[in-house]
């Protein structure tokens, strides 16, 4: 059970801060609307990621397990890639967030829209949670639901916490960013670097 919580929270904490189209629309929506009318797109996730799951879980589930298990493997470096692209904005001199131009979703249910057209949950639930989901389930279903319950709750606080933190500067300056980029790499590296050994160790065990 603790090993699920620490793989879904802490995939959450670490996926919550990396740039993508998601926080590029909160940081968008925040400057124009404020942060207590852009908070509830924090929730935006849960409707977002469910055609997604259901999408990737019907694949990993006709496939063999050692392609599963390599599956695992391969999140594993995604994960510590990501790591090192966190590690490398962090030694940048000044870290600060980019304005976007154009239209800005209005509404939660378009938050989900622009959550749904973005890479990173395909590629995290192809790579990340879903080869650790089904590892979970055949362990014990309410591992896998305490995964997801990780995940999501950590999602959504994490992405609530950013709302307010572009709302309210004074609470998060370049500074802050700059140590929550360097938290980001680390769990970043210690999730790849489990994924990685976990995926490894199991294929050795099953030749």
């Amino acid at each position: 059970m603790l090993e699920c919580i620490f793989v879904g929270s802490g995939f959450a904490f670490a996926a919550a801060l990396q740039p993508g189209p998601l926080q590029t629309y909160l940081l968008s929506s925040v400057a124009q609307k404020g942060w207590r009318r852009t908070l509830p797109a924090s929730f935006s996730p849960l409707l977002s990621d469910g055609p997604i799951a259901l999408l990737t879980l019907l694949v990993l589930n006709r496939i063999p397990e050692t392609m599963s298990r390599i599956l695992q493997s391969a999140g594993g470096v995604f994960l510590v890639y990501l790591a090192w692209a966190s590690y490398r904005r962090w030694r940048q001199p000044n870290v600060t967030e980019r304005e976007t131009k154009g239209s800005v979703p209005r509404t939660l249910v378009q938050a989900a829209g622009v959550n749904i057209l973005n890479p990173n949950p395909y590629l995290g639930w192809s790579l990340v949670l879903g080869p650790a989901f089904i590892t979970a389930w055949h362990q014990s279903p309410a591992n896998a639901v305490i995964l997801l319950i990780a995940f999501y709750t950590t999602m959504v606080i994490m992405l609530a916490c950013t709302i307010v933190a572009f709302g309210t500067t004074s609470i998060l300056g370049p500074g802050g960013r700059r140590v929550l980029i360097l938290v980001s790499a680390v769990t970043l590296a210690l999730l790849g670097v489990y994924q990685l050994v976990a995926g490894l160790l199991i294929r050795f065990a099953a030749s």
